[in-house]
């Protein structure tokens, strides 16, 4: 696979939560959260095993894509999902303790790639006329964990701030009795709930909410999807609509489509063996230039490019543990210091570090600046967070 394919393959799940993201917010705030998690999930793992017996560079694109369209609507979701499950005080640090399970996971996947793809089996399935490699094996290894989750979720009750929104009382006491029974092991009597005091912004979004409910047709369900996104682009909303969409944009930008080439940079870095190098002339390190060096060595390096190389997973593992211990560290810190100085932090550490890995040409200091740069990704919980606190629940 060439470097503008993986770019394509980068770029196009991210195409897929672009396209998706405004369906999936406006169907989540007026269906349910639930109801757009759990179908979603399944759905992207559903795509994620189809695209392991992809014949084509555009079959796998195309499935890639709608991978993307999918998760898109529970991994945003369930930042509300969760945040509305706690109070005000204790939401933020709900959200955060969620990235550290995220991070607890992604921890594992190394290891887990490590295992799967440098294995040596094969075998022909004769009626896709294909053959079945580890790679293949690991994309449905990666789509695990959306099974799992929505097998689990299926025994959690909707959010009860929606269905309180929703006028529904009776099912938002029903949901706190049953977190309080599940908080305490039912080792304590019920809850002595006798009412729940409306939010300003419950009577203002009551009326809305039932309308969208009753709404049918495309053409007025996009007129009322347009009614209920305008007021993001309207005073008072307009400036923190504008700096949350750039501060994600660039988190984004950074953390998952830097991630794409870390595997095949560390790789690479480690394939020519040379004491100084940038990133830069890595990457540039093509085969007739590795002939020059040494011949033998470019024949092992071609026999080898369906694994990688062992380093190239350990700094994956060092990549995951920083971000398991550093979500760890931030949702213990979070009430006490606030987001906006740990944004600051994250950020100038980030982006030092990836003006200085382009002029650095030690190695092992470059991968250690990536490293650094990619942990920008601490911020998209911290921003996530902070949007629970800057918009009402109808427009989350």
């Amino acid at each position: 696979m060439t470097t503008q394919e993986k770019g394509v393959l980068s770029a196009v799940s991210f195409a897929g939560i672009i396209v998706s993201s405004h369906l999936w917010g406006f169907l989540a705030d007026t269906r349910g959260r639930k109801k757009v998690i759990v179908p979603t999930l399944f759905l992207t793992f559903f795509c994620s095993f189809i695209s392991s017996f992809s014949t084509n560079f555009w079959l796998i694109t195309v499935l890639r894509f709608f991978a993307g369209f999918f998760i898109s609507g529970s991994s945003a979701t369930i930042y509300a999902y969760v945040g509305e499950f706690h109070n005000r005080r204790n939401g933020s640090r709900a959200i955060m303790g969620a990235s550290f399970v995220f991070g607890i996971g992604c921890l594992m996947l190394p290891a887990i790639a490590y295992f799967v793809i440098n294995q040596e089996w094969e075998f022909t399935i004769p009626l896709v006329g294909m053959v079945y490699r580890p790679w293949r094996l690991f994309l449905v290894v990666c789509g695990m964990p959306s099974l799992v989750c929505g097998l689990a979720l299926l025994r959690f009750p909707e959010s009860p701030k929606f269905v309180f929104m929703q006028g529904k009382k009776d099912e938002a006491i029903e949901t706190i009795q049953w977190m309080h029974k599940l908080n305490t092991s039912g080792k304590e009597a019920k809850l002595q709930i006798v009412s729940i005091i409306d939010e300003t912004e419950a009577q203002q979004t009551k009326a809305r909410r039932k309308e969208a409910g009753a709404t049918k047709g495309f053409v007025a369900l996009m007129k009322l999807m347009w009614n209920q996104t305008a007021p993001l682009f309207m005073t008072p909303y307009l400036n923190k609509t504008a700096i949350v969409c750039v501060l994600q944009f660039g988190i984004y930008l950074t953390s998952n489509g830097m991630y794409m080439f870390f595997p095949y940079i560390v790789n690479r870095i480690a394939e020519i063996k040379m004491d100084r190098t940038t990133a830069c002339n890595a990457v540039r390190f093509i085969p007739e230039e590795l002939a020059a060096v040494n011949v033998t060595e470019v024949l092992e390096c071609d026999a080898q490019s369906q694994k990688l190389d062992i380093s190239t997973y350990e700094h994956s593992f060092i990549l995951e543990l920083m971000y398991a211990l550093g979500f760890a560290v931030i949702g213990l810190v979070i009430n006490a210091v606030g987001k906006l100085p740990i944004l600051v932090f994250v950020f100038v550490s980030c982006g030092v570090s990836g003006i200085l890995m382009v002029y650095i040409d030690v190695p092992a200091l470059v991968i250690w600046l990536y490293l650094i740069l990619l942990t920008c990704g601490f911020c998209i919980s911290v921003v996530n967070a902070a949007t629970i606190d800057l918009f009402p629940t109808n427009l989350r």
